[in-house]
């Protein structure tokens, strides 16, 4: 589920931080809330009542919330399911096709068509399964569950605002369970601040318009700070001395400094200039990518680590990089494994977030600290004996 993070508009947001803490309690009331909330940012009464008079709580969204199994498998296994020679192949014809929509992307964004390429691949295949929850319905069920109303009751109000300039329609429009639209899967608000209009039809459509899409995301990713030209991920080799606890996110040294301490591209060259975080998902025996700072707004679109890295390999394999080398990683943890670790380390202390078997940020870090504590390799990686040990 992606996380949108762009600045509202004054009015959206003050009335977003009155109503973060609304949430649960009757469903009908709760719709009658949000409807005078929006009218009080100006859409028109009648205009509220026609939106919200078809609402419904969908049980299938929390359902689906709640079970987000794909994202427990790791980095190998999740990019092999998600990475084929026919989604490369449909990848490259897709850039031809749109050539002069990916060339009008890199001169107003700067951002490369392997990236977008990557999205809409991973998010539709390519436009052909955009999802098909009602729109309405899952935002609203959404903002009424406890979990993150402060996320989706804004895109709620963005929503009716769509339907206010005929952009939206409550009855009929489809995404994802998450309330995201179209072929790069967009929230409300993120259509608000960065649709753009990209086959000169006088519209923005994203679930019919491959431009208008590409185009919209491009500005969604600029408008989160993607850097112009910049690479965002390559490939690495690392010497067998290694400091493994130096790797992950938290640590960022300039290319010339991780070039010093043996670190060296499988292919092509390092970018010099930039500051850089080694990553090894699976530990210190599998693959090693260096990540510059294109690789962070990733996080900004999806907030799991595994579809990030993915996302992003799978752009550079369509720029024309090879497979990654898998190594020979020790062996992971299944998913009741891992909620037993989440919950160990949970009692020792460690802040793991939400005990769901998903190797996240906060997992990884209490992980590397256990490993340090108990003499390990400090990769980060969960094992079977690490478990043991705990």
């Amino acid at each position: 589920m992606r996380r949108t993070i762009f600045a509202a508009t004054a009015l959206l947001m003050s009335v977003s931080q009155m109503a973060v803490a609304a949430c649960g309690g009757s469903f009908a009331t709760f719709v009658d809330e949000l409807k005078a909330e929006a009218i009080a940012t100006g859409i028109e009464p009648v205009t509220a009542d026609a939106f919200f008079a078809s609402v419904r709580q969908d049980t299938a969204v929390l359902a689906a919330d709640r079970k987000q199994g794909v994202f427990q498998l790791p980095f190998i296994e999740f990019s092999r399911r998600l990475i084929s020679n026919d989604r490369i192949n449909r990848g490259r014809a897709n850039a031809e096709r749109f050539d002069t929509v990916f060339d009008r992307i890199d001169r107003d964004y700067g951002v490369d068509r392997g990236v977008l390429l990557a999205f809409w691949a991973f998010e539709t295949d390519f436009g052909a399964f955009q999802g098909d929850f009602n729109t309405a319905n899952a935002l609203v069920t959404l903002a009424h569950d406890c979990r993150r109303p402060d996320l989706f009751r804004p895109q709620v109000l963005a929503a009716v605002e769509l339907f206010a300039r005929g952009q939206f329609d409550p009855r009929r429009t489809t995404g994802a369970w998450a309330g995201e639209i179209g072929m790069v899967q967009m929230l409300p608000r993120d259509i608000l601040e960065n649709g753009v209009d990209g086959d000169g039809d006088g519209k923005v459509s994203l679930k019919n318009s491959a431009p208008d899409a590409l185009l919209s995301g491009a500005a969604m990713l600029h408008d989160l700070g993607w850097r112009a030209g910049e690479p965002w991920l390559t490939e690495v080799t690392l010497p067998s001395d290694f400091d493994w606890s130096s790797t992950g996110l938290e640590t960022v040294k300039s290319v010339s400094e991780w070039s010093a301490l043996g670190v060296t591209p499988r292919m092509g060259s390092l970018h010099e200039g930039l500051g850089a975080s080694v990553l090894i998902p699976q530990g210190h025996k599998g693959p090693a990518f260096i990540a510059y700072p294109n690789f962070r707004v990733y996080f900004d679109w999806n907030q799991s680590f595994t579809y990030v890295m993915t996302a992003a390999y799978f752009a550079t394999r369509l720029g024309g990089a090879p497979v990654f080398n898998a190594g020979q990683p020790d062996t992971g943890l299944n998913s009741d494994q891992m909620k037993t670790l989440q919950t160990r380390l949970q009692a020792q202390g460690h802040d793991v977030g939400n005990i769901d078997g998903i190797l996240g940020a906060g997992t990884r870090t209490a992980v590397r600290a256990e490993q340090a504590r108990l003499g390990l390799v400090v990769d980060g990686w969960p094992t079977p004996a690490l478990l043991s040990l705990l």
